[in-house]
């Protein structure tokens, strides 16, 4: 597991996770999904918004005109700056190029974090049943070439990174086995926050893109669902706020939404907030539909300690316009979250300072245009 984080210019936060639904066709609202907790005296509480985003960052010749999309984005970004409506935290899925630092320079974002290189390697135990899954059988479409670029994925964030870790996913299907696809977990030390608050980025098998039997890549998007819970579960700490977001790769597929539903440790917004219990401001009520199912793109979020977080609004940015291509080949998601809790419990529940690491290669490395720094500053 590699913790080094590159960045160079230099948002956030979640609460007690539910079991979802696992019914594969149809979606009857759980009876108990809201996790808001009796609020107690002297309640404190922050927003934080997440913004994510598959920006089609894509190589010649696969794809043309990217780069200045890119550079666009970035624009975007610091016209939303501009306006004092920037996301907090944006997760982005898809960029292999390099001009991908243009975007995060335009951006004004203090922190860039980079997910797994092209090199790294998958670390911990694999799940047990990916024994069976023959790792190349497709060579026809890229199975067994070997990974051409890194997993795509960069986390932006105005509030200081004090540790990233990055994993692959060992199990890959069709053209995807060409990226190194993943997760990365980014700890932020937010000043709003009693407590530093995890988020996690990633990037799942594709269907028809992989070019490959319906059959194969599901059985590959299963294995990795497996390997990003058990990620969760092994570098998330349970009483710090989790947020998650990332392009699932799940639109019109409940068979693969679905798939160890009930083994995750987080909510997914969308669900939540489609319950009659947990109305979000942007989420129009879908009866007898899943919108989860709509998108590729997912968020979610999770916490079993003192801070308890929701979503509280939900919004479509980067979408179709009148006279204008669209930037990428999806919509970016933005969910804003709030965070409460009270100050005495929160303080009280509030973790021993971590010791300092022993070797430079388990210390995180955040780096900036104009600053350098290991842990929280």
């Amino acid at each position: 597991m590699n913790l080094a984080a590159t960045a160079i210019v230099p948002v956030l936060t979640a609460t007690a996770a539910t079991t979802p639904h696992a019914d594969k066709t149809s979606f009857a609202p759980p009876p108990v999904l809201t996790i808001e907790r009796p609020a107690p005296a002297d309640t404190h509480s922050a927003e934080i918004s997440v913004l994510t985003y598959n920006v089609r960052g894509l190589p010649w010749p696969i794809a043309t005109g990217r780069a200045k999309a890119l550079k666009k984005i970035g624009a975007e970004l610091a016209a939303m700056r501009a306006e004092g409506r920037q996301p907090d935290v944006v997760l982005i899925q898809e960029d292999f190029r390099s001009e991908v630092s243009d975007l995060v320079k335009t951006s004004g974002y203090r922190y860039w974090a980079q997910g797994p290189t092209r090199g790294e390697r998958a670390s911990g135990t694999a799940p047990e049943d990916g024994r069976k899954y023959r790792r190349v059988r497709y060579v026809r479409f890229g199975e067994g070439w070997g990974k051409f670029t890194s997993a795509g994925l960069h986390v932006l964030s105005d509030v200081p990174m004090v540790e990233v870790r990055n994993t692959p996913y060992r199990f890959c299907a069709g053209f995807d086995c060409l990226a190194n696809k993943g997760a990365m977990l980014v700890r932020l030390a937010p000043p709003d926050l009693p407590q530093d608050l995890d988020i996690i980025n990633t990037h799942l098998n594709s269907r028809g893109a992989s070019r490959v039997p319906v059959k194969r890549s599901l059985r590959a998007h299963n294995l990795q669902t497996e390997e990003l819970n058990a990620f969760i579960n092994n570098h998330w700490k349970a009483e710090t706020p989790l947020l998650i977001g990332g392009d699932f790769n799940v639109r019109n597929a409940p068979e693969r939404y679905d798939y160890q539903a009930a083994e995750r440790p987080y909510v997914v917004v969308s669900e939540f907030c489609n319950h009659p219990s947990n109305p979000c401001d942007g989420q129009p009520p879908v009866d007898g539909e899943q919108p989860w199912l709509r998108s590729q793109d997912l968020q979610a979020f999770a916490s079993d300690g003192a801070v308890s977080v929701r979503p509280v609004r939900v919004e479509k940015v980067f979408g179709p316009q009148p006279g204008r291509r669209r930037l990428s080949d999806h919509d970016g998601y933005l969910v804003r979250y709030r965070f409460s809790w009270n100050a005495e419990v929160a303080a009280a529940a509030a973790p021993a300072p971590a010791p300092a690491q022993g070797t430079p290669t388990e210390t995180p490395q955040v780096a900036s245009s104009d600053v350098k720094m290991s842990g929280k500053p």
